[in-house]
């Protein structure tokens, strides 16, 4: 999602969207129980069971000129295919001084929510992309490859230092291709939708009225999936417009859906509140005054002024 949506930069956005970055090779195996030490690990010892904080034994300073990707332990779940959602927990460590740089089992064991597409930088696509669900996965990378040509500071990675990161491939969400479930009648507050095939463009405020400066929010199409609850990470397709405005200030349609966690102030409040409860599969129109946006000083970023009433169409296509 773009950052005019977001309360909170994302941690591993450098990581996982890194799309300017050289594919390089991989070299792949499995020894099918829960520890690995491998030519491709340079004599990295990895033990413990998936979906528990893994123990690294090093082998000295990590010296990697290339990207390596060794199988640990191969689940017996679904193979990831593109543009699956995967809920992943992480673990990053330094090469250079050995230390653990990132873990999400320091965050209580939850997962990142990651989409499985060609939008993954292609260190990170291996571990991914074709790899079965309960597998562990470790990437021996420099850090230039893996964050780009200044490292990752946020983590203490300088851009002269090499990294391992291993993956624990927890579960796996198909992600729907568009809104799937019954036509609802628009309400009379709903401006219209701009289409092309099968996209949104824009929004049509012709015979609109004005806000009320209320929340409010309907069901465009109403989706037979799950509801959607507080704290699942959703992947959604959006666009965004202000009340009357000639053009979206922002939008996925166009790219890949976003993923997001929903209800816990990652997005501006009118989404957490309008969208938990909202069941996967449907479209969903909000208008959104200032107070549940972003407030009197708005986006100046996105051209949004303090007294802006944001309308949005969402696609909920998963929830993890």
């Amino acid at each position: 999602m773009s950052r005019r949506l977001r309360r909170l930069p994302v941690l591993l956005l450098p990581l996982v969207l890194g799309t300017t970055l050289v594919a390089c090779g991989s070299d792949s195996g499995s020894d099918g129980d829960d520890s690995s030490s491998s030519d491709a690990l340079h004599g990295i010892t990895i033990t413990g069971d998936v979906g528990e904080a893994p123990k690294v034994k090093w082998d000295g300073k990590l010296d990697v000129s290339k990207t390596e990707t060794t199988v640990v332990t191969e689940g017996d779940g679904d193979k990831v295919a593109e543009g699956d959602q995967v809920s992943a927990n992480i673990w990053i460590g330094n090469g250079a001084t050995q230390k653990q740089a990132y873990s999400t089992y320091d965050k209580g064991g939850k997962p990142e929510s990651i989409p499985a597409s060609a939008e993954l930088n292609p260190v990170f696509k291996d571990a991914i992309l074709g790899q079965t669900i309960g597998s562990r996965v470790a990437v021996t990378a420099t850090a230039a490859d893996a964050f780009g040509e200044s490292g990752n500071p946020q983590m203490g990675i300088g851009n002269k230092d090499t990294v391992l990161m291993i993956v624990d491939l927890m579960s796996v969400t198909t992600v729907l291709d568009g809104p799937d479930g019954k036509e609802q009648k628009a309400p009379s507050w709903a401006p219209g939708l701009v289409t092309d095939a099968d996209k949104v463009t824009g929004l049509d405020f012709s015979g609109t009225p004005k806000p009320n400066g209320k929340l409010r929010s309907a069901a465009l199409i109403e989706g037979s999936g799950d509801k959607v609850k507080k704290g699942q990470n959703i992947t959604v397709n959006y666009l965004g417009q202000v009340y009357d405005g000639k053009k979206p200030f922002d939008e996925s349609y166009s790219g890949e859906p976003a993923s997001f966690a929903i209800g816990v102030g990652q997005v501006v409040p009118g989404w957490d509140k309008t969208l938990v409860g909202a069941t996967v599969g449907s479209r969903m129109i909000l208008a959104i005054p200032p107070a549940d946006g972003y407030g009197k000083k708005g986006n100046s970023q996105a051209g949004i002024k303090g007294t802006d009433t944001l309308y949005f169409v969402v696609d909920i296509l998963a929830a993890s």
